[in-house]
């Protein structure tokens, strides 16, 4: 019955998903425009990032914690949250952002789109998961589109000696980010999504704030307001507020339906970048943006079938 429910997509689920997944597609945009606007580092826009963050994660950890029915955490479950918030949200943020200052907002997200593809192989090889006949087919289909963009992009960016290095950043981001998507998927079952999203942030905060500490600058965090902005905006509009939305998405029409609807992500930062960015949308961006969600689509559409059966 509860299965039933959650495979039925409800107005208020669908609204509140998909707007969380525009709000995530931000991130990048505000990114490019902080760079271009405040010269700041990575490193320094991802802690300002995790400092306004943070007490809505402490805040999400108490509370789950204190809850009636909270599960203790073993030692060994503990370790696990841990690896998985640094793979989440501390190494795969670091990538994104150092790779988003040398590659285009549109491509960016198209790479970093691949994460579930990931997941799917991480399941299949460290998990012994079978892969499907229409696994192998998304996979296909995601990559070829991940090839077409490619070359397209690369044949407009060619006065950029820092492409595949960004290129290759991102790539890391989203395999780093599939482990922690993978990884919650067999924990969160234990202690609970709220308790994993709450803990799994906060170890992620702290080995930001461990880097920060020893390789960053401090004053450059008194660079201005405007730097303390973009910092503000990615905290609020593209991480906690799209983060609870999408944790109320899941509660509302189940996680298959918020993947399908999550897909919209890739053509909103492609629109987004296009209008406020001023990035080219071109044939073979759109082509291989096509072939990408077709791709991710297919996985999360088998996931559904699976599950009704």
């Amino acid at each position: 019955m509860n299965a039933a429910k959650q495979n039925k997509i409800t107005i208020a689920g669908f609204l509140v998903t998909l707007t969380g997944a525009i709000l995530f597609s931000t991130k990048a945009i505000i990114v490019k425009k902080a760079f271009g606007n405040t010269h700041t580092d990575a490193l320094t826009l991802l802690t300002l990032r995790m400092v306004f963050s943070l007490p809505f994660y402490l805040v999400s950890a108490v509370i789950s914690s204190n809850q009636k029915g909270n599960i203790r955490m073993s030692r060994k479950e503990w370790l696990y949250v841990v690896l998985l918030g640094l793979f989440g949200y501390y190494f795969s943020s670091l990538f994104d952002f150092i790779g988003l200052q040398y590659i285009s907002a549109g491509l960016e997200r198209l790479i970093l789109f691949l994460y579930p593809t990931f997941a799917v192989l991480i399941n299949v090889y460290f998990f012994k998961q079978p892969m499907s006949r229409s696994q192998k087919i998304a996979l296909l289909l995601t990559y070829l589109g991940i090839a077409i963009a490619y070359y397209g992009e690369l044949t407009i960016d060619t006065g950029n000696p820092n492409f595949f290095l960004g290129s290759f950043l991102v790539f890391l981001c989203a395999i780093t980010y599939s482990i922690y998507i993978a990884g919650s998927g067999k924990i969160i079952p234990l202690i609970g999504a709220n308790k994993f999203t709450g803990f799994a942030m906060l170890a992620a905060t702290a080995g930001i704030f461990m880097h920060f500490i020893v390789v960053g600058n401090i004053q450059t965090l008194n660079t201005g307001v405007g730097l303390w902005q973009y910092g503000i905006l990615l905290a609020i509009v593209a991480t906690v507020i799209p983060s609870f939305m999408i944790s109320n998405g899941l509660k509302r029409i189940g996680a298959n339906n918020v993947a399908i609807i999550s897909g919209i992500g890739p053509v909103s930062t492609i629109v987004q970048a296009h209008y406020i960015l001023g990035e080219s949308i071109f044939t073979e961006q759109i082509i291989g943006t096509l072939l990408v969600i077709t791709g991710v689509l297919l996985i999360g559409w088998k996931r559904k079938a699976a599950g009704a059966g």
